[in-house]
């Protein structure tokens, strides 16, 4: 669907472009954009590169270790329907560690790997799992404590203070992730919540109408 947007988009473009006779500055706005990206992207990779790196030496120092051991119980509340050291587990906590230093791009993997854990235990492989629908809105509106991709962005276009976001970020995310948090728990206990049974009517006498087996009081 998404791709269908973004073609509409360019398709209109080009035809009010051409339309008004400005197609040469759409040409130079592409390949401006072009330009842009490739920039953008070096500036990501370095960044990305580092974070990678500091993410390696504290796993080997056993630090990743102990924040997974740290965030063990939260993982257990937040999916209790996910069997205990179910490989989904691990790589759930991974998703999570990786989104709390702002690193989209290497969490993404972990979030997959994840979802295919998840997926082998669904029993309805067409509809998605409450544990599915968690691990979506987590790692949508994660905490983030060092927002790695767009420090790097500012890094890139030159701001004076490039790190001058990570207060208002940490508040935003955390504001985000409670929200997605109280959302998940309330459609949890929708679901779980056994629908309300009808009453039989009560006839003048005090007693229920027949039904198919006979006269209950």
């Amino acid at each position: 669907m998404v791709n269908w947007i973004w073609l509409f988009f360019i398709v209109i473009s080009v035809v009010v472009a051409a339309v008004t006779g400005k197609m040469d500055t759409v040409t130079q706005a592409a390949f401006d954009g072009a330009k842009s990206g490739v920039t953008v992207s070096f500036g990501l990779i370095s960044i990305m590169v580092f974070w990678l790196g500091m993410m390696r030496i504290a796993e080997d120092a056993g630090l990743l270790a102990k924040l997974a051991r740290l965030l063990r119980p939260l993982v257990r509340w937040l999916f209790p329907d996910i069997p205990k050291d179910h490989p989904a587990i691990g790589y759930i906590m991974s998703n999570l560690s990786a989104n709390l230093f702002g690193l989209g791009n290497a969490a993404t993997p972990m979030g997959i790997k994840a979802m295919q854990e998840l997926q082998k235990i669904n029993p309805d492989k067409d509809t998605a799992t409450p544990a599915m629908c968690t691990l979506l809105a987590l790692n949508t509106s994660s905490i983030t404590i060092v927002p790695t991709t767009l420090i790097a962005i500012r890094m890139n276009y030159g701001s004076a203070n490039p790190g001058e976001i990570i207060g208002t970020t940490l508040a935003a995310t955390f504001v985000a992730t409670a929200a997605a948090i109280l959302a998940d728990r309330w459609y949890r206990r929708r679901a779980q919540s056994p629908p309300a049974t009808p009453r039989p009517p009560i006839t003048g006498k005090g007693r229920a109408q027949p039904t198919g087996g006979g006269e209950v009081v």
